[in-house]
């Protein structure tokens, strides 16, 4: 059954008074369509574990496909601000709705438009920003997660074009992507970036089942069996783990605003239910331990909208550094499930009941916190730039 939702946004600190007229109008029309698409079907899809492709054509009608990306090239030109939102309310409605849009975004139209040439940018970034193309990227391998630099997929010049050869796995969007933006080493070790575009003979993309997270997301492997590759499809513009990393950096970015459209759906579903919950002749909200439990939520998630908010700031005069991306995906995250679990225990058994989106928060947070980078990858990041000792190896 459909149901209504009767979200409203936080904002303890009035922060919106520092967003301008166009954010606000972005982040309404987002909200609105998350309130009238996501919200009533994605309980359904998730129990499913089926992800609901009609939502492409709204995300596409949305501006949600890279948003940053300019006009000329089919996106909506906006600032990062304007991004960060957009992921916010998408998130607020499903991670895996967001993760979509986050993959196309940042993971496919941004390294086109970053790494690709002028002919390739031409031919892909309208057709992705409308949601004519899917895309998906593919950087994880079965034995290289957190140290990526370690990959095995590679590619050899065979004259006419590169046969490549691998496996990448969980990978959002795989099972029906139409390209795949594909990071492989050349026959000198060196990490380039390949388009490879669904129909190439030995390219293969089997889904990932058996998920109790992100269940309305599509997951899966990419599989590379001497696929032939033109050499206009090599991006010609990066080389080296820069590359994927520079990627990362706008994924992350996106998660940072995300994540806390999770934690006030789950905040606010928690204070309206601890309003309407009467125990002992009263509302649970007037109990302490509850509202001990609401104030600390309320707490994190302003201090996580601050957090971003500046983030965005640095993030439009190009001063965001790749650690202060990092800590804030970290810290959006950590905050986010810490809620969702606090939200859970407001709820009692209703909780766990797919009546409410807590349990559906909570479980896809557990990708959330894993993927873009780990919790204790990103606390690494963190204490790498504050003393200047690589910690990793």
């Amino acid at each position: 059954m459909a149901k209504t939702d009767l979200f409203e946004s936080p904002d303890y600190y009035l922060i919106d008074e520092l967003l301008t007229d166009e954010h606000k109008l972005i982040r309404q029309t987002v909200r609105e369509w998350v309130k009238k698409e996501v919200s009533p079907i994605i309980e359904d899809y998730a129990q499913r574990a089926e992800f609901p492709k009609h939502l492409l054509k709204g995300l596409a009608e949305l501006g949600a496909f890279g948003p940053t990306i300019p006009e000329e090239y089919g996106g909506a030109g906006l600032d990062y601000m304007a991004y960060g939102i957009m992921m916010q309310e998408i998130e607020r409605g499903d991670s895996g709705i967001r993760s979509t849009a986050s993959v196309q975004g940042s993971l496919v139209m941004y390294p086109i438009y970053a790494y690709g040439s002028e002919e390739q940018k031409k031919k892909y970034l309208p057709k992705l920003a409308a949601g004519e193309l899917i895309g998906c990227f593919g950087l994880t391998e079965p034995d290289h997660g957190s140290n990526p630099g370690g990959m095995v997929t590679n590619f050899k010049d065979a004259g006419d074009n590169y046969l490549l050869n691998g496996a990448k796995m969980w990978i959002s969007n795989a099972p029906f992507a139409d390209i795949a933006i594909v990071w492989a080493k050349d026959e000198q070790g060196k990490i380039h970036g390949l388009i490879v575009e669904r129909g190439m003979e030995g390219f293969t993309t089997p889904e990932t089942h058996g998920k109790w997270s992100l269940r309305a997301s599509a997951t899966g492997e990419l599989v590379f069996d001497n696929v032939k590759v033109p050499k206009e499809n090599l991006l010609p513009n990066v080389s080296g783990i820069k590359g994927p990393l520079g990627c990362l950096n706008q994924a992350r970015y996106g998660i940072a605003w995300g994540a806390l459209g999770a934690a006030m759906d789950c905040y606010d579903a928690a204070l309206r239910y601890a309003k309407e919950r009467v125990q002992f002749d009263k509302p649970i909200a007037g109990f302490q331990l509850q509202q001990k439990k609401l104030a600390e939520m309320i707490t994190e998630i302003t201090k996580g909208q601050l957090l971003v908010w500046r983030l965005a700031t640095l993030k439009n005069e190009n001063r965001a550094t790749p650690a202060q991306i990092s800590m804030a995906k970290r810290n959006s995250v950590e905050t986010a499930l810490n809620i969702a679990r606090e939200a859970r225990q407001i709820l009692g058994g209703m909780g766990i009941t797919g009546d409410y989106p807590i349990m559906r928060h909570m479980m896809n947070l557990e990708s959330v916190i894993t993927y873009e980078g780990t919790h204790d990858i990103h606390l690494l990041i963190t204490g790498m730039d504050v003393t200047g000792i690589d910690a990793f190896k």
